[in-house]
């Protein structure tokens, strides 16, 4: 029954809260689907709008106190309460809606733990604030540490307009970097999935322009895992996160932050 969710703690209601986005997510897959328009090129669909009510039921459930700042719904709760999930029911919406697998489920606590899920691989990717695992295919057994690392030299940069950072930095610029493509692979995948693969190893850095991401819906949970895998995170000036910084830098180790950094601030 879902009042069981109350016995649990605060990493296990996001847990939870993502499997069940992600199951919404998965079983809609596929089918046609109303568009909501938002404006500028951007929408949701039905499933963004079902995950996300399956992702509200689990939290109310467990923490009825506490505020939410849904994506789709907004805030519902004081917007300066202590106590504030940040909820994004599909990252990647316009992949989903065209028949694309790479998309994400976020849901993180401010300040607290968070997680995501990437709905086709069975992968839960969460951290209770001071360290980050992986869970597979939906068992409770046998949780992996993330361990980041370089190795792969693929580097996720995200292209989607507009560009807050305009007319300084793009991340688009990064890709006309000589030294960029001499060290690093680019690569596109639209949903900040992407950030999860940097806690996990499965790439070496994300990039991206804009204002202040650290409370956005779309980047909380996977700010949260990065950090306590162990990347170096900061804006793309090298900044700490916050209401001053600008974009984000994920990268696996300090050698690869300093490289992008470097690039960054030669561009042109």
């Amino acid at each position: 029954m879902i009042n069981s969710k109350a016995c649990l703690d605060d990493g296990e209601i996001a847990v939870a809260a993502v499997r069940a986005g992600a199951e919404v997510v998965r079983a809609r897959y596929g089918q046609r689907h109303n568009r909501i328009d938002k404006g500028a090129g951007d929408f949701a669909t039905d499933a963004d709008v079902a995950a996300e009510e399956a992702i509200l039921g689990l939290i109310r459930a467990g923490r009825p106190e506490d505020a939410v700042h849904g994506e789709e719904g907004g805030q519902q709760g004081a917007p300066d309460a202590v106590r504030q999930w940040l909820v994004d029911p599909l990252c990647g919406t316009l992949n989903y809606a065209v028949g694309n697998m790479l998309v994400a489920v976020n849901v993180a606590l401010r300040n607290g733990p968070a997680a995501v899920a990437d709905p086709f691989s069975g992968e839960v990717f969460f951290t209770d604030g001071e360290t980050a695992w992986v869970r597979r295919d939906g068992g409770d057994e046998g949780d992996t540490q993330l361990v980041p690392t370089a190795a792969t030299q693929l580097v996720d940069v995200n292209l989607d307009p507009p560009f807050p950072s305009a007319p300084g930095f793009r991340a688009v610029d990064l890709l006309a970097h000589p030294g960029f493509v001499e060290r690093f692979r680019p690569r596109v995948v639209s949903t900040t999935l992407a950030l999860a693969w940097v806690a996990a190893g499965k790439r070496a850095a994300y990039v991206t322009d804009g204002g202040d991401l650290s409370e956005s819906v779309h980047f909380a949970a996977g700010i949260a895992l990065c950090r306590a895998a162990g990347c170096v995170v900061t804006g793309v000036d090298g900044a700490p996160l916050g209401q001053a910084g600008r974009g984000l830098v994920a990268a696996s180790d300090a050698e690869t932050h300093g490289l992008l950094l470097s690039m960054i601030r030669g561009r042109g």
